[in-house]
């Protein structure tokens, strides 16, 4: 076998198990051959080389192993005394395990009888991991060495590189039993982060990955550790790899998966930029010269505004906004027919007026009864059926609010809001609740600053709430566009509109306000991506985002200059 020198023997009291040189001074096995280590000193030595002594060896990493040879994160990095002078094991690329045909894979161990070591020819069922933990092995022939207690530790490495792939962390000493069970390189690096340095991922340059750990280091303990799941799903994308089964263990399970499963290059570095944000974000209350960290928004604003008497004419305007300047994009009088068509066109037209890797946010500005019209699910295009929702963060404002006492207003709210790390929810159920006043007395003394209905706004129970918040004025409202279907009940018991405030709380909490928009997109992929998109919580949301410094005055509808057609 090639490069056979990094290979290990680990003696710890009567537990013999097999290890492999990852650095001068680190050696990597199984948390349960070295189990008694609080109670027997760990040897290890190198087989291929009798002139050097054993070696002691402190352990560490194996805080995530709860005990049992089935338990997850069955790793532990032993820590020897000195340096050796060996050449550390060398990695293979994680795919390189899984090709056609199956490459054979070699198992250096130390079964009963075999002092010296002894080597076992196996190779990958399949790229699929076993409860997000395992690879599976089966044996190359039936012929050949089973696996057997003493070799749990053991490298997994390609028999024609001798690079490494994994390690063996079960092994069943069955004279008929032919599989065994593998750690990855790709779930290793979830226990010892470390690792990240030593395998080269399959499309992330070294520098993000060690960006990611030095973040993922910052963060671990923090607040925004909680919920590795919404940032991973941020970053993959609808199109990524799910949440694997029973969710992340951690912040570094979910940023190492994001290293080896997503395809995505830029995937890796919308989660540290993310994570970089949330560090740099101030704990409370920031003083408005230092803001908190956040998308610079280049907005693409469509104003929709009644023409004349004709219910369904309506003025369109369509312009891109960049460094303050409106750069006029297209303005004329529609049938509400036209409308969708003429918006799509004109989008796509508008986004060459916009800085090149600019943070683009699309804003319908909509007169008060259209604030429920589901713009976000207008198709991108007359050729991409994607929802625009799904493709652009997108967010409607209400016309009135735009200029006056109202806009003067909001623009102070901001000014108090965009350095705050998270908005105060405050929820409009579609059964008792407070009266709209005292709503808007919440709203006015910055009790909350944002409004979650249970329900639409056409809702004869919500109407009164939300129009008290539109004139609050509040920054942020979020709301089913169907919700309930009632929006009247006496409890909310079984209700659809209470499980989504439930959830959005949830899924709000810990987000500045600043990026919602961002945010929400990542809400609507997720539900455009799932299994039945009909029944996910956020199918229909919509987001009302007003913040004054981001749009400049909306166009008076005189100054339109409509053009007839």
């Amino acid at each position: 076998m090639k490069n056979a020198s990094w290979h290990a023997r680990i003696d710890c009291g009567g537990e013999v198990g097999a290890g492999f040189l990852v650095t001068e001074r680190h050696v990597l096995t199984c948390a349960h051959v070295v189990r008694d280590h609080g109670r027997h000193p760990v040897a290890v030595t190198f087989p291929h080389h009798r002139e050097l002594a054993p070696v002691h060896a402190t352990v560490s990493g194996t805080d995530d192993w709860q005990g049992r040879h089935d338990d997850p994160g069955d790793l532990a990095v032993l820590e020897l005394d000195g340096p050796v002078p060996l050449a550390p094991a060398e990695f293979a690329a994680p795919g390189d395990a899984y090709g056609e045909p199956r490459p054979r894979l070699i198992v250096y161990g130390f079964p009963r009888g075999y002092d010296e070591g002894t080597i076992a020819e196996y190779r990958a069922t399949a790229a699929q991991l076993i409860a997000s933990e395992w690879v599976q092995l089966e044996a190359w022939s039936a012929h050949g060495q089973r696996l057997a207690p003493g070799f749990s530790g053991a490298a997994v490495a390609l028999a024609d590189t001798g690079r490494v792939v994994g390690m063996l962390s079960a092994a069943d000493g069955a004279p008929d039993i032919l599989s065994g069970r593998m750690l990855p390189t790709s779930v290793m690096s979830r226990y010892w982060p470390r690792l990240t340095e030593l395998v080269r991922t399959p499309v992330h340059p070294p520098t993000t990955a060690e960006r990611l750990r030095e973040l993922v280091g910052k963060a671990t303990g923090s607040e925004f550790g909680r919920d590795p799941e919404r940032l991973y799903l941020d970053a993959a994308g609808p199109f990524g790899p799910p949440v694997p089964q029973g969710g992340f263990g951690s912040l570094w399970a979910a940023a190492w998966y994001l290293l080896w499963e997503v395809e995505d290059p830029d995937a890796a570095t919308r989660f540290a930029d993310r994570l970089a944000a949330l560090l740099d974000t101030p704990a409370g209350p920031a003083p408005a010269a230092h803001p908190a960290a956040g998308p610079v928004w280049a907005p693409i604003l469509v104003e929709i505004e009644h023409s004349g008497g004709d219910a369904d004419q309506v003025l369109v305007a369509v312009s891109a906004h960049r460094e303050g300047r409106r750069h006029p994009v297209d303005s004329r009088t529609l049938h509400r027919s036209e409308v969708r068509a003429h918006v799509q066109e004109h989008i796509e037209k508008a986004f060459w007026h916009l800085p090149s890797g600019a943070d683009e946010l699309i804003a319908f500005v909509l007169p008060r009864e259209w604030l429920n019209e589901p713009v976000a699910d207008w198709q991108r295009s007359a050729d991409d059926p994607t929802p625009l929702g799904c493709s652009y963060p997108l967010v409607v404002t209400e016309r009135s609010r735009r200029t006056g006492g109202l806009r003067h207003q909001l623009a102070r709210k901001w000014e108090r809001l965009g350095g705050r790390p998270s908005a105060t929810l405050h929820r409009v159920e579609c059964g008792p609740c407070e009266k709209p006043g005292k709503l808007r007395f919440l709203l006015r003394r910055d009790e909350a600053d944002l409004a979650g209905f249970a329900a639409a706004p056409t809702a004869p129970r919500v109407r009164p709430h939300f129009e008290a918040s539109l004139n609050a004025p509040a920054p942020i409202l979020v709301w089913p566009r169907t919700g309930c279907e009632h929006g009247d009940h006496t409890t909310t018991d079984g209700c659809a509109g209470t499980d989504f405030l439930d959830r959005l709380a949830v899924y709000l909490d810990g987000l500045p306000p600043a990026e919602l928009p961002r945010h929400v997109l990542a809400l609507r992929e997720s539900a455009e991506a799932s299994d039945a998109p009909e029944r996910h919580w956020a199918r229909d949301v919509q987001l009302l985002w007003d913040d004054p410094r981001c749009f400049p005055d909306a166009a008076a509808a005189p100054h339109l200059s409509p053009v007839t057609r």
